[in-house]
């Protein structure tokens, strides 16, 4: 029977983690299938994945190969497009490829997924849950989320956490609306904000978030920047956005829709 259960792994020069990762993941009580969306990593990502693939052929795993390095959002969006085109997934999660997302949370997640339409790996539920973060990281990462709860109103603990899962209307829904506007880190608030938009029930669940061993974090000053003012944008368009969220129904035919925007080939 095909997995209800996919994850969606962006990569980028994550050689050193995923066949690591890959293979915790297939042990999970939880049966998943799993999409790496590569950016053409030069450290060979994609190569380590196919070759996972050959030689567990029991594990649905598949890799969406794209030209080029365009950001955390980007490569998501297109997953995400590829997962309800090409699956019958019923819950979709996004997670980073660095171990950074304790695999073993995953089924606690999924168990919260039974009851609400979004599930949240949070990190700032239960006081501030972080290994290996200097102070500054932590007061950027906890300021942030003071940040858009202040200009938003979203009443979410932990608002920039990437460790998330999706029912499939509510990912459909989301990005049938509209394609997503941000390439970065800010991807993550702009999820949760038409999530919390269009009246979905969440639940954060917490979690230990620890920093990356291996490879190098993607953040950057652009990163930092793009959020800060995606934050605002969100806030001037927040009827505009509820109207196309509230206006849209999933469907099936919805679903395939979503192929068109999945960059790559598999």
């Amino acid at each position: 029977m095909p997995p209800k259960h996919w994850v969606v792994l962006p990569t980028y020069n994550e050689a050193e983690n995923i066949v690591r990762l890959l293979e915790t993941l297939r042990q999970l009580p939880l049966k998943v299938g799993v999409l790496v969306v590569d950016d053409n990593s030069p450290d060979g990502t994609g190569s380590l994945v196919q070759e996972y693939q050959a030689t567990h052929p029991d594990f649905s795993l598949t890799l969406l190969k794209r030209p080029a390095k365009e950001g955390l959002g980007r490569a998501y969006e297109a997953g995400f497009r590829w997962v309800l085109a090409h699956t019958s997934a019923e819950y979709i999660y996004e997670m980073d490829a660095d171990f950074s997302h304790p695999p073993e949370y995953l089924p606690s997640l999924a168990d919260a997924l039974s009851k609400v339409d979004m599930a949240i790996g949070s990190r700032y539920v239960r006081g501030i849950n972080v290994v290996n973060w200097p102070l500054s990281r932590i007061l950027l990462s906890y300021g942030a989320s003071w940040y858009v709860r202040a200009i938003t109103g979203m009443p979410v603990k932990d608002p920039t956490a990437g460790f998330v899962g999706y029912t499939r209307p509510l990912l459909s829904r989301i990005l049938t609306a509209g394609p997503i506007r941000f390439k970065g880190y800010a991807f993550q608030i702009e999820m949760k904000y038409k999530a919390y938009l269009a009246g979905a029930r969440w639940e954060e669940v917490p979690i230990i978030f620890v920093e990356r061993a291996a490879g190098r974090s993607k953040m950057s000053r652009q990163v930092i920047q793009e959020a800060i003012w995606g934050v605002l944008w969100l806030r001037l368009k927040r009827a505009a956005l509820r109207k196309s969220l509230l206006t849209q129904i999933a469907s099936p035919a919805e679903d395939e829709e979503n192929a068109t925007a999945a960059e790559g080939t598999a």
